[in-house]
């Protein structure tokens, strides 16, 4: 494509417009310009579109990535409707759309430096020595067809970046280091971890699901099993955004930017628990019962907390006299737990549990001590961190591992 032509059929990109908003098309679209301009114009925009093409990826995947990530009329469609029933007139612009794309997706650098000495030819022994970057592997994308295929499979929007996401400031951000956990790092608990698959399944094959509240002690593996759940479903398209107290106030304005993405979130409140009822507690409350809009189909909330009644209760509340006061305080205090679905406990294990626990993970790890050994050093650790748990027999591992490594 001559570069009057690419300027052109750049500016005229109509349904995947938004894709001209991208950092690698603004680079490339640069260099485009620079040849109207002067071989130093060039030569920066040359410099900044290899550097910015060595530290990320090849040029087709940073545009198939911001295919995926666009929002648009088209993704939007094809999530919801046959490729039949999607209007002409759009699939004639995605059309297009995609040969503008394809076309830019391909350019290398030895074609850029090439026009750029025809360009600027006094400059040509130096621009021969500028850098190359790799070409690039064809757009996967290839048609309409192609495209509506990746939007049903793999959704689209800024969701399609990742699997895990928390809120700062009432922004929802990517986490690009999530918990890799898998069901199958955590021992025991199966009657616990059943529950929630069963749950999280018919929640995904959009069948009625349950909100859950996972209640229990400290250390029993809790949060784990949730983030681990999400990590067997992720290829479905299930997606878990960590929301803290701190910022529990973003609540709604959550519940709302989420309720339009065609993927199926897990809202997950870590060690949730209120000092009072609040104007955050009654609009959780709201949610899980649905109100006057109704629920959103695609969210879930998974809480924990270490508490069944999520409300504490203050010493003065728990001895007064007044019986009237008592019972609305306690009715207030399960108020919201009540709203759960699913109240799934997570005990600490007993003796023979906690050593099963341990037993599961020495194997899993090779850790080559006597059983009767192994138990009773187990046993001891547990007196050192405040009783037996999970995370206690994983930590103890993990201090036996060390030690086999300074062996």
């Amino acid at each position: 494509m001559e570069i009057k032509h690419f300027l052109l059929a750049s500016c005229s990109l109509t349904t995947l417009r938004h894709i001209t908003e991208a950092p690698i098309f603004q680079l490339t679209y640069n260099v485009m310009e620079s040849y109207a301009k002067t071989a130093q114009d060039f030569c920066r925009a040359y410099g900044e579109l290899c550097g910015y093409i060595f530290e990320h990826k090849d040029l087709s995947r940073l545009f198939y990535e911001e295919l995926v990530y666009d929002n648009n009329i088209f993704a939007d469609l094809s999530c919801k409707k046959s490729l039949e029933e999607i209007p002409e007139h759009i699939k004639s612009s995605v059309s297009f759309d995609i040969q503008v794309l394809e076309t830019v997706s391909s350019i290398t650098g030895d074609m850029l430096i090439e026009q750029a000495v025809k360009t600027f030819p006094k400059e040509s022994a130096f621009l021969h020595t500028l850098p190359r970057f790799p070409n690039s592997a064809q757009l996967p994308v290839k048609d309409v067809a192609s495209l509506y295929k990746l939007y049903r499979q793999k959704g689209y929007g800024y969701f399609a970046r990742g699997t895990a996401f928390t809120v700062e400031k009432g922004e929802i951000i990517s986490l690009p280091q999530s918990d890799s956990i898998r069901l199958s790092d955590l021992k025991g608990y199966e009657r616990q971890k059943r529950a929630i698959l069963s749950n999280t399944l018919s929640f995904l094959q959009g069948k009625l699901a349950n909100h859950i509240l996972l209640y229990g002690d400290k250390g029993t593996g809790k949060s784990s099993t949730v983030k681990a759940v999400v990590n067997e479903y992720a290829n479905q398209g299930l997606k878990i955004i960590d929301l803290s107290m701190a910022q529990l106030k973003y609540f709604p304005k959550i519940c709302d930017t989420v309720s339009i993405s065609p993927f199926k979130f897990i809202l997950f409140l870590d060690d949730l628990t209120f000092r009072q009822e609040d104007e955050t507690f009654t609009a959780l409350k709201a949610f899980i019962e649905g109100g006057v809009a109704g629920k959103p189909d695609n969210i879930l909330i998974y809480a924990t907390s270490n508490r069944r009644h999520l409300v504490r209760e203050t010493m003065s509340e728990r001895m007064t006299d007044n019986e009237i006061h008592l019972r609305d305080t306690l009715e207030t205090s399960s108020s919201l737990s009540d709203r759960f679905g699913l109240e799934i406990t997570f005990s600490v294990p007993d003796k023979e549990e906690y050593l099963d626990i341990v037993d599961s993970l020495a194997e899993e790890y090779s850790i080559d001590l006597e059983q009767k050994e192994l138990h009773l050093l187990a046993e001891r650790f547990a007196l050192t961190r405040g009783g037996r748990s999970p995370r206690t027999a994983r930590q103890f591992i993990k201090l036996q591992i060390s030690e086999m490594a300074m062996e």
